[in-house]
């Protein structure tokens, strides 16, 4: 279960769920997933790489005001299950998956665990409603923060299984939720590593040159400028004025442009500073589909990320793995003692500084952009980290591992 899916959607996190059904299956296992879509009239079943898709009628949960966004993703469960009981009934599997954001699929999720009999996986990327809490967006003392929690509860109550996105976060998780420590474990962000054999531009690092080439370059005329590039989620949690001042202390670089492509709740506050601060270095660009998104990933020279300061929990973003795919370094921002910050400076694949310190961040975004051999170094050692710590592989048998442990009545299939 996912709140968002391929083709239509442009979430780093619906390409991961996908990345996993896709070697799920490729290694003889069947997978279904059900997934809302506003423009469909009660159920529509599709395909895609394998994956038998099953979208159900629910409201819009994107560009939309924040009370409706809340109403339609309250009813998620109640509207897979009135669109696809019958579906669901004849139909069991060995594995529930799903994944959050969203917090309102439990109810549905300890329906299918008491008609199929079998085992709950949680893939938790985002710890809700505290992050709100701790950005400042709601008051524990507020009725919706108490609302949210409900949710929340029942979302980890049907859980065998929750998978969190870094060590700091199980130590933040089970420090907050006590009676939920025997359920955690630390599961990355993953990816397949088969994508960074697809081949780069004529010129790319591996002729020498200092920058990267290609379509996207000439259509923006970014052509011999190193592109710092920002893709996905372009909402709060992101921070981005964070980047938006970022570039605005490199507008005196010629050589530098910065290309942010994604959808977000802070799109229009980026469109607007880049009009009112004359950002000539910085681009904002709608979201593309995930094929011309890895395209654009193929042709840059930078990948940045922000995450805003007053976090506490700790947060791998999904862009990261694309930068890592396509062997390009990481410039990085992130709140005070993130996860993420020391496994990239282990692997030495890119340059990350705490968000508040823009002098530092700066300081990192000029090494990067001066210096064309440790782009390449920093690169190559982001595809190793993928290799070896973010890899599909580990996360598919970390997830079916569950399924033994935890359903007695599962078949010889998952041993």
């Amino acid at each position: 279960m996912i709140d968002d899916y391929l083709p239509n959607s442009q979430k780093s996190g619906a390409q991961m769920v996908h990345d996993l059904a896709c070697h799920l299956i490729s290694t003889g296992h069947e997978v279904s997933l059900a997934a809302p879509a506003h423009w469909v009239d009660k159920v529509s079943l599709d395909e895609l790489d394998g994956v038998r898709i099953y979208w159900f009628r629910s409201g819009k949960t994107k560009n939309v005001t924040k009370i409706k966004r809340a109403l339609n993703e309250t009813l998620l469960s109640l509207r897979a299950y009135l669109a696809l009981r019958a579906i669901l009934r004849r139909d069991p599997h060995e594995l529930i998956l799903y994944y959050s954001p969203s917090i309102f699929w439990g109810p549905l999720i300890s329906y299918l665990k008491r008609i199929w009999r079998c085992p709950a996986y949680l893939i938790l990327r985002d710890i809700f409603p505290q992050w709100a809490v701790d950005a400042g967006l709601l008051s524990k003392y507020s009725p919706v923060y108490w609302y949210f929690k409900l949710f929340e509860m029942l979302s980890y109550k049907a859980a065998d299984r929750i998978g969190v996105l870094t060590p700091r976060n199980k130590k933040y998780f089970d420090n907050r939720l006590i009676n939920m420590r025997d359920k955690t474990e630390v599961l990355y962000n993953w990816a397949p590593t088969k994508r960074v054999a697809q081949p780069l531009n004529e010129s790319s690092y591996g002729c020498g040159c200092a920058t990267r080439g290609g379509a996207w370059r000439e259509k923006l005329g970014l052509q011999g400028k190193v592109v710092f590039f920002f893709g996905g989620n372009t909402g709060h949690a992101q921070d981005m004025m964070n980047v938006v001042r970022l570039a605005e202390s490199l507008k005196h670089r010629k050589d530098a442009h910065f290309l942010l492509v994604g959808e977000g709740d802070e799109v229009d506050l980026v469109k607007r500073e880049i009009m009112a601060r004359e950002l000539c270095n910085m681009t904002q660009h709608p979201g593309v589909p995930p094929s011309e998104y890895f395209r654009i990933i193929d042709e840059v020279d930078v990948g940045v990320f922000s995450l805003h300061r007053q976090h506490r929990t700790h947060n791998i973003p999904g862009k990261l793995l694309g930068y890592m795919q396509y062997g390009i370094p990481i410039l990085g921002s992130v709140n005070p003692g993130n996860d993420v910050k020391e496994i990239i400076e282990r692997y030495d694949a890119g340059l990350i500084s705490f968000n508040g310190d823009d002098d530092a961040f700066m300081k990192n975004a000029i090494r990067l952009l001066e210096d064309p051999k440790a782009r390449e170094r920093m690169g190559k050692n982001g595809v190793r980290l993928l290799s070896e710590v973010f890899s599909v592989e580990k996360a598919a048998d970390q997830v079916i591992r569950t399924c033994r442990l935890h359903s007695p009545m599962a078949s010889s299939h998952w041993q």
